[in-house]
């Protein structure tokens, strides 16, 4: 029997929101460092630390660098950097993922998880999502997709053994991406089966894998989607999965992607089970990941900014306005890829974000997007600000009003109360016969009018619409000439 109980009651769940999917959590000493897939997003795989796995901040990325991070222009959304595992032994850091794009399976290294990270070394083994555990010996077991397993140096990516089958499953499923963890006397596979997170055992890593009276326990409410967990437990014997899900909501739409919940785990007979003893992390928003209002007074941009498969050189600039972050065009339209965005995972259901920004001559703005095919864009061109809707093979201006030349503040605020039907674009429309039905309404406000030059139904940035895993991001772009901004602030309501 392995002791220890949960000692953390209650807690905001998510603990990350927004687009993380598919974390994985290690424990060093008293602190937890956390990774997840970053997709078409550059950086690539971001890195959040915490002291009680309630309060994270993100700290670097493991891809950070253009050579790390090869995405092509044509990486589909949600492609790229799948299924992260972060790992600590003897005194370094590893992070093993899936490029889905090119490569294959690479791992990188570093001494601190927010230092330099090693280019990647590439390993020739087949499947997603990969995973390291280390045994007594010091040797390093990889195990993939479809419960793949062989035995790697992970310094030089060779593999040494295998790779083979450690568990085919039951019910005629596989498991998906196992994860492979010693705890005690045995080697214990937790994977996603199905629609149920289950487990198998064994007494070496090589097998033969039995598998769990049950699986691990309902942790699927209140959320859906739920994917592959890491086990982790705290200094004083506790135990939890971390892992990701999407928050349901009534409409059947959800918005954010998959995000990072906690749940309590229990040992029975030496089986992890969750733990239905224990109060559950409270639902509600998460914590905020990073300061609210970013001033661009820095000399680098904050690990939290991404942008979509690359950020050249030359498209952006802290110092060439300093105060102010700058950026020029480096393809004409949102639609395609290769234009020049940066922005942040939106991370609560309820949000107002704005920017302060000087247009000059530029075509720039604030967009909310889930891909090149599924945007609204808070546009500014000279003499006039416009709200644009990009749904599928459709792209229409919906409304726009004359501005004075210099700087504009645009405010892009997401709601799930008093939503519109979809048919509406202004609050003055008149009654449609359609009932409001939609996850939530996406307002479009330009500096202090008293009322939103537009709202949009956002069911058409979900995943119900655009397929895809990635949550939205919303950030700030230039499709043409150069544009800079003063400031971005990001607020969680509710």
């Amino acid at each position: 029997m392995i002791p220890g109980r949960s000692t953390v009651r209650t807690c905001r769940d998510p603990v990350i929101g927004g687009s993380h999917p598919h974390p994985s959590v290690c424990r060093v000493g008293d602190d937890y460092y956390l990774v997840c897939s970053s997709f078409e997003y550059f950086p690539g795989v971001p890195i959040f630390h915490s002291r009680d796995l309630v309060h994270w901040r993100q700290v670097g990325n493991a891809l950070g660098r253009p050579e790390q991070l090869r995405l092509s222009v044509d990486t589909p959304a949600s492609r790229g950097i799948h299924g992260p595992t972060i790992r600590y032994h003897r005194g370094r850091f590893r992070v093993i993922a899936t490029n889905m794009s090119a490569g294959g399976n690479f791992v990188v290294t570093a001494d601190r998880p927010w230092g330099r990270w090693s280019d990647p070394v590439w390993i020739d083994l087949p499947g997603v999502a990969p995973d390291l555990a280390w045994d007594e010996n010091g040797n390093c077991w990889c195990t993939t997709s479809d419960g793949h397993m062989a035995r790697i140096h992970p310094d030089t990516g060779t593999v040494l053994e295998g790779p083979w089958r450690t568990w085919r499953g039951s019910d005629r499923q596989y498991p998906e991406a196992p994860r492979l963890c010693h705890v005690g006397d045995w080697w214990y596979l937790l994977s996603k089966h199905g629609h149920a997170l289950t487990v198998a055992r064994a007494r070496t890593p090589r097998g033969p894998f039995e598998p769990a009276p049950g699986n691990l326990g309902d942790t699927s409410r209140p959320i859906r989607s739920i994917g592959r967990p890491d086990l982790v437990t705290t200094p004083d014997g506790a135990w939890w999965l971390v892992r990701p899900g999407a928050r349901e909501h009534p409409s059947g739409f959800h918005v954010l992607g998959q995000e990072v919940f906690l749940t309590p785990v229990r040992w029975e007979n030496e089986w992890p089970v969750v733990d239905e003893g224990t109060e559950r992390p409270t639902p509600g928003e998460s914590h905020p990941p990073l300061p609210a209002r970013d001033d661009f007074d820095e000399f680098v941009l904050a690990p939290s900014w991404i942008s979509p498969r690359g950020r050249p050189d030359g498209s952006w600039s802290l110092t060439e306005r300093p105060g102010w972050l700058t950026l020029r065009a480096t393809g004409d339209t949102l639609d395609r890829p290769g234009c020049t965005f940066v922005g942040r995972r939106l991370g609560h259901l309820d949000s107002r974000v704005s920017v302060r920004m000087d247009p000059g001559t530029a075509r720039a703005g604030l967009s909310i997007r889930r891909d090149e095919a599924h945007h609204y864009d808070f546009e500014v061109v000279p003499g006039r600000v416009d709200v644009v809707a990009r749904i599928g093979p459709v792209r229409q201006v919906v409304a726009s009003r004359t501005t004075r030349p210099g700087p504009v503040t645009l405010t892009v605020v997401t709601r799930t109360t008093d939503l519109v039907p979809p048919s509406f674009v202004r609050p003055t429309d008149e009654p449609a016969g359609v009932e409001p039905a939609g996850p939530d309404t996406i307002a479009f406000h330009v500096d202090g009018d008293p009322g939103p030059l537009a709202e949009l139904d956002g069911r058409y940035l979900s995943p119900e619409v655009t397929g895809g895993a990635a949550g939205r991001v919303v950030g700030m772009y230039v499709t043409r000439g150069v544009a800079a901004f003063d400031w971005f602030d990001y607020r969680g309501l509710g």
